[in-house]
């Protein structure tokens, strides 16, 4: 407006100017040749006419012009107002407009569409109908003929240090070298579970808890639900054991995105373990969120895979020392295996197995002063130690890796080997190195000859890798 203004003003001038020369220039043409205009009477009246046109008209021209500049001004001057008075009613009516659409969306629940549905659904994820009447031995059995079934064959000391893993924590990790069946063990399990698995690929760019939960989209106005949280919300609803598959692990670094989780398990009460997935809280948002957080559920446990080669990350301590760690670096022998039919055992039964075989399979005596005498060792040698959480682990693994079918010193060595021994690659190449020798003879000083092999062949490994 101000712009079609200005040019107005020029306009108008420019008009003055050039009508007030002409007349001026007449009016000087006249004075230097009055012969040219005719005689007498019509020259007085001609040069009447001409000096009052040469002073009138310009004036007559200029009142004309600011008057009607003054009138354009003040049209424009309405319409500016009214064009801003209509932008604003547009504004006001967009707001209220968003306004209304948030209030319909609230109203709905539709932030959250799958996590509203399966409240719709809740009484289809409450059973009843479990086995209570299966043992942790014949569970490692079951497992290992029902996979067999489906040509997937694992050693019975597998089955029993992978079930032993899952009673101590609800993270573990299944690594070694590809095609060796890590990911197909964690997935027969939910099958013979009667609760499939939910396999989640790691992408190489993840990095935070929004990777594995989802994120609002603010377009859409909805929440973009990931199948980890439908899964998360469905289990708070039920007591089945549920599996997560973290297949290829640590093709992203651990720590990051899984960080929280790696937290919220550390808290004793299950009950106060709650993730973050929106930052406000919305009337119509699922029954299950609290303040825009989820529960982090205790019948859901998380199996990572795990390659060791030049194109995943290393996984860190602190990723270690939470998850029990489980290799399998070699196929089982194919064998006739009895059928068997999935076995549908509640996560209550389960921990309640687990807790009834800390009491009757605890640690001996005489493995515990071993262990006290080992833990010396390693400090004097390696300035290595257990820790309270690794020694928590050992006590509470060993027991049920026993009701499981398997031996105490089997047990003992297995997880040493993974969660102690691991330690020594950080230590000084050269020192390990010389150490490796008198810490395989220590062992069979201590626990008898050979009965400690993985240990040892651990040890032995580092040994010749530095």
């Amino acid at each position: 407006m101000q712009k079609r203004r200005l040019v107005k003003y020029i306009v108008c001038f420019a008009t003055l100017v050039i009508v007030g020369g002409l007349l001026i220039g007449a009016l000087c043409a006249y004075i230097a040749k009055p012969d040219a205009f005719e005689f007498g009477l019509v020259r007085s009246e001609t040069m009447y006419v001409i000096v009052t046109l040469a002073v009138i008209l310009p004036v007559l021209l200029t009142v004309f012009i600011f008057v009607n500049l003054g009138r354009k001004t003040h049209i424009t001057t309405v319409i500016d107002k009214a064009e801003t008075s209509r932008d604003d009613e547009s504004v006001a009516l967009r707001d209220d407009g968003e306004r209304k659409v948030e209030k319909k969306e609230k109203a709905s629940g539709k932030r959250f569409p799958t996590l509203s549905r399966i409240d719709a659904e809740r009484s289809r994820y409450e059973r009843s109908d479990y086995d209570d009447g299966i043992t942790l031995k014949t569970l490692c059995e079951n497992l290992r003929n029902y996979a067999a079934n489906q040509s997937l064959y694992y050693d019975i000391e597998d089955m029993r240090r992978f079930i032993a893993g899952l009673s101590v924590s609800h993270t573990m990790i299944l690594q070694g070298m590809s095609g060796t069946g890590k990911t197909s063990l964690a997935y027969v399990f939910g099958k013979f579970l009667d609760n499939p698995s939910t396999v989640i690929p790691v992408q190489p760019m993840w990095k935070e808890r929004t990777d594995l939960l989802g994120y609002y989209n603010e377009f859409t106005k909805q929440f973009n639900e990931t199948v980890l949280l439908e899964k998360m919300y469905e289990a708070n609803y039920s007591k089945d054991m549920y599996v997560t598959v973290l297949d290829e692990m640590n093709i992203a670094r651990v720590e990051y995105y899984f960080a929280e989780f790696l937290s919220m398990l550390e808290i004793p009460d299950a009950e106060k373990r709650y993730l973050t997935v929106v930052s406000n809280r919305w009337d119509s948002d699922p029954k299950q969120l609290r303040d825009g957080k989820i529960k982090l559920p205790e019948n859901m446990w998380f199996i990572g895979t795990a390659n060791n080669d030049d194109s995943t990350f290393a996984i860190s301590d602190k990723v270690y020392d939470r998850a029990m760690v489980m290799d399998l670096d070699s196929k089982a022998e194919p064998f006739i295996a009895a059928k068997e039919k999935p076995v549908h055992i509640s996560y209550e039964r389960f921990e309640q197995l687990a807790k009834n075989a800390r009491k009757e399979y605890r640690m001996t005596k005489r493995n515990a002063r071993r262990l006290e005498k080992l833990d010396a060792y390693m400090i004097e040698h390696f300035r290595i130690t257990f820790g309270n959480r690794i020694m928590n682990q050992i006590r509470n693994y060993i027991p049920v890796y026993v009701a499981c079918g398997g031996d105490e010193l089997s047990a003992l060595d297995d997880i040493l080997s993974k969660k102690v021994l691991r330690k020594a690659e950080t230590q000084n190449p050269i020192y390990v190195k010389n150490a490796a020798d008198g810490f395989c003879l220590y062992l069979d000083e201590l626990f008898g000859e050979n009965k400690m092999p993985q240990c040892k062949k651990i040890m032995q490994k580092l040994a010749k890798s530095m």
